[in-house]
């Protein structure tokens, strides 16, 4: 035998051998426990919420599972319900990564009566967000909360207004659960709420006065914690606290409704000076004087906005109806057949 014979027995024998590797390469590529095992790669990666680098290298995985499991099973080609259906899921898959990188979450506190200004206190934003706060035009004018006996807090029924791109105002009434949507943005009110005192600063020498409030910690969470400082315009900060004088604006042991103080009352300490002010009341202080003008609320929200989640819906709609046009028709045609008896 010469060489080239040689040369050409072995050529021969290697590429059977290599297409049978690369097939078997691609049968375990399309094979459930390799869909599975991406899945819960897209959970972890979607949870960590990282760049978008790596969430489209696993998107990337997910479809070449799918081209490899349409390459290995016939079935699924034959079978244009079951199709649909591992296409639907697919698409689940991406728009919930892609979601997570167009989302915004986040809270904020208004004041009632107070504009929004766009500003969160925190939030967690995808890094393909595109920011849009400051065009929601929204304010709220006071709320109710239900308490049942032994304060078991109840709904929430918060007045608020807002503004639509055309200038026209809109009101309604929002709650935990029943959201205010503006330009998709989704905004619920949260637990936290509490009273908020109106302190304006009037500065010697005539200088524009400054109008705060100050956001004292949630009621009645955290009704043995009233107070909060608020840092005065150029001068020292102002410690404030609200004295109810033994007053529960919220029974213990009945029904009720959240609801202002009626006598309420404002322990300030500034520069060494303590006084006792009522609404109306001043405090002359190094500087100038401090008002306390009024006793309002204040208000916690939850914000988030998702562009997915329209299309999660009729994805998710899709992959039912396939699912069930699949089985429907896999009951069908086993009833179909003729029974086999032994004999």
């Amino acid at each position: 035998m010469n060489a080239d014979t040689s040369i050409a027995r072995a050529s021969a024998t290697r590429g059977p051998a290599l297409r049978r590797i690369a097939w078997r390469l691609v049968a375990h590529a399309g094979s459930t426990r390799t869909l599975l095992a991406l899945l819960a790669l897209l959970a972890a990666v979607v949870f960590a919420r990282p760049a978008w680098a790596p969430l489209a290298a696993v998107l990337g995985l997910l479809g070449a599972c799918l081209a490899a499991a349409l390459g290995v099973h016939p079935r699924l080609r034959r079978q244009p319900a079951l199709l649909v259906t591992h296409l639907a899921l697919v698409a689940l898959v991406v728009l919930v990564g892609l979601g997570r990188l167009l989302a915004l979450d986040g809270r904020f506190e208004l004041t009632q009566g107070v504009a929004f200004d766009g500003q969160l206190l925190d939030g967690e934003r995808g890094a393909w967000h595109r920011e849009r706060l400051h065009a929601l035009r929204f304010r709220h004018h006071g709320f109710e909360v239900d308490y049942a006996a032994g304060r078991r807090r109840g709904a929430t029924r918060n007045a608020v207004e807002w503004l639509d791109d055309e200038g026209r105002t809109h009101a309604a009434v929002i709650g935990d659960h029943r959201p205010l949507v503006i330009d998709g943005h989704r905004i619920y009110t949260s637990p936290n709420k509490g009273y908020a005192p109106l302190l304006r600063w009037l500065p010697e020498g005539g200088g524009e006065p400054v109008v705060g409030a100050v956001h004292l910690p949630s009621y009645p969470a955290q009704e043995l914690r009233q107070w909060r400082a608020w840092t005065l315009p150029g001068a020292a900060e102002a410690w404030v606290q609200l004295d109810l004088d033994g007053e529960e604006p919220i029974a213990r042991d009945a029904p009720a409704v959240f609801r202002l103080p009626q006598r309420p009352r404002l322990v300030v300490r500034v520069a060494g000076v303590r006084a006792v002010l009522a609404p109306g009341d001043e405090l002359a202080v190094p500087g100038g004087r401090l008002r306390f003008e009024a006793l309002t609320t204040w208000m916690g929200y939850r914000i988030s906005h998702d562009p997915t989640l329209p299309w999660l819906l009729a994805v998710a709609l899709l992959a039912c109806a396939a699912m069930a046009w699949h089985w429907v028709a896999a009951c069908r045609d086993t009833l179909a057949r003729p029974e086999r008896h032994d004999g």
